[in-house]
């Protein structure tokens, strides 16, 4: 394949994001659309944003702050990607318990506005770890 064959259709795992859980990149470039597998708020030891046990072992989960590190994290891979949140055509967001949307779309509010990217949200029965609240996927498109 040529170098612009490679960037056309390529997928990258991003060293120093947390490792994907299974055989799967960070994100694939197809053309001019960049696809971001599905990102958690997992940081790169495994531990969770939005989350917190006390001393009694209880744990509480915070979608809000769930949610504004799924969004960073999509930024940084797409940074790696040459994109940007700018360039996020398609969201599909994925929560455990709908009761959570309320504080799951104020703060997406804080990133995006009626002109950013199409919305999808539904509930799921679990995601991959018990301490993850939500779970977004992207399509970016951004010219090589």
């Amino acid at each position: 394949m040529s170098d612009v064959s490679n960037k056309q259709l390529s997928g990258h795992v991003i060293e120093g994001k947390a490792k994907p859980r299974g055989r799967f990149p960070h994100f694939k470039r197809a053309g001019d659309f960049i696809y971001v597998s599905g990102t958690s708020s997992r940081r790169p030891d495994n531990s969770f944003v939005g989350v917190s046990v006390d001393e009694m072992g209880t744990t509480a989960l915070d979608i809000r702050q769930q949610t504004s590190a799924v969004i960073e994290n999509i930024a940084d891979i797409l940074q790696q990607a040459g994109a940007s949140l700018d360039d996020l055509v398609e969201v599909s967001a994925f929560l455990v318990n709908m009761n959570d949307f309320g504080g799951y779309n104020e703060t997406y509010a804080e990133y995006f506005t009626e002109s950013g990217p199409t919305r999808t949200t539904v509930a799921v029965h679990q995601l991959p770890h018990p301490h993850l609240l939500i779970e977004i996927k992207a399509v970016a498109y951004k010219p090589l």
